[in-house]
């Protein structure tokens, strides 16, 4: 970090223990006070925090709070980070339980919804608080991992359940746990012959990027095939430091996918959302999901329209990589699963017959295999003429010129 003396200063900490997740953990943002010294904040929005404090966990570790701007309020670090007193305003559709995990989880610490996939939530510990979190019902709550006991009901359930052939670990965040106890729950899921792959979902590459440690890779390797899901949601959170934590989750041959929540002033402009997939594909990672904001309690003023999604997917899709283009989701309220949504490129069906737009907003047919043509008498004007002739792409001047005759 070009910075990295002066933070030193600021944090009274070496180089080394800048560098050592755990040092970065100990020292976490979590009081008014504290902030006050990394972040300007106003009489007034000190009393909002701390109002928001009674309800809502915070802890900023200080890697993530020296991205922040101090003096922009729209710093978009800084909103992901900090308590904002909007959280305490009940918005329409507010659930504590959006996506019922807790409804469809057979034994405590496990979420069954899909056939052949469970969610395992091993902690409840954050290395950060994110604001615009869907699980804060139980984030921060106890700072503590998941019993082994209940730990030992999860193994047993999965191992009694043969269809289930993809485990995702999460929490809280997975990685806030030590590399032995991450070890011990690689080993039992690696017992059971029919789990195939697992999955973390963890957002310390972007928060705590020190904690990918050559150490956690090389025991991380062991257990493959081993994935990891991550959390960038701004092209600034895409630093050296974060770059260098996925270098390293690269060599050791763990494929990393993007999971960025659809956030209001943040990234719901498509220039910034197409900059963060293209950089996030410069350092390796995949974007996977774009998800719209759940509806969990307190996170009313992060939600955008879908129809704010459905401009960025259309802004992506044709004009970068389709690499670069994530699936844009709405995890369905009431435990539905993840539904895909974007911009209509199908435009009409016939017999052996499809229409389709693309991104420039062209139309073309694409004729079917082995179909069976049969009569249709409708108009030969635009897509239903389309559909009746031997052309495969629209001639709108064509049925401009016909239009403006008639």
């Amino acid at each position: 970090m070009d910075n990295l003396k002066e933070l030193l200063e600021k944090w009274y900490a070496t180089e080394e223990q800048w560098n050592d997740w755990r040092w970065q953990i100990s020292n976490r943002i979590t009081n008014v006070d504290k902030l006050s010294q990394f972040v300007h904040l106003t009489p007034k929005e000190k009393d909002g925090i701390a109002a928001c404090l009674k309800k809502f966990r915070m802890a900023i570790t200080p890697y993530y709070a020296s991205l922040i701007k101090s003096e922009d309020r729209q710093c978009p670090i800084r909103m992901q980070a900090v308590p904002n007193p909007k959280e305490l305003v009940c918005t329409r559709g507010d659930m504590r339980d959006p996506l019922h995990e807790d409804v469809d989880s057979p034994v405590p610490g496990l979420t069954h919804r899909y056939p052949d996939r469970v969610l395992l939530l091993v902690t409840d510990c954050c290395s950060m608080y994110c604001r615009h979190c869907t699980r804060r019902r139980i984030a921060g709550q106890n700072d503590r991992s998941l019993p082994k006991a209940q730990l030992d009901r999860a193994f047993s359930y999965i191992r009694s359940n043969p269809t289930i052939r993809d485990v995702v670990i999460s929490g809280g965040d997975p990685f806030t746990l030590a590399d032995e106890q991450l070890e011990y729950i690689l080993k039992k899921l690696r017992a059971i012959k029919h789990v195939e792959v697992i999955r973390f979902g963890t957002r310390t590459p972007v928060v705590l990027p020190q904690r990918i440690t050559p150490e956690l890779c090389n025991m991380l390797e062991k257990y493959h095939p081993v994935w990891i899901n991550t959390h960038f949601n701004h092209p600034r959170e895409i630093t050296p430091a974060s770059s260098a934590a996925v270098a390293r989750l690269a060599k050791a041959g763990i494929p990393v996918n993007n999971q960025s929540v659809l956030l209001k002033g943040i990234n719901d402009r498509a220039h910034i959302m197409k900059k963060l997939v293209q950089g996030l594909l410069k350092i390796r990672i995949r974007p996977y999901y774009l998800y719209q904001c759940d509806l969990s309690e307190g996170i009313g003023h992060f939600r955008t329209s879908v129809s704010t999604g459905i401009e960025i997917m259309e802004n992506l899709r044709g004009h970068t990589s389709g690499l670069a283009v994530p699936t844009y989701v709405i995890d369905a309220p009431g435990g539905g699963g993840k539904i895909p949504i974007g911009p209509n490129y199908l435009l009409s069906q016939g017999q052996g017959k499809t229409v389709l737009r693309n991104f420039e907003g062209k139309v073309y047919l694409y004729t079917e295999p082995d179909a069976e043509e049969g009569k249709n008498t409708t108009s030969n004007l635009g897509i239903a003429g389309l559909m009746q002739s031997n052309d495969v792409i629209l001639n709108t001047e064509e049925k401009m010129i016909i239009a403006k005759g008639s």
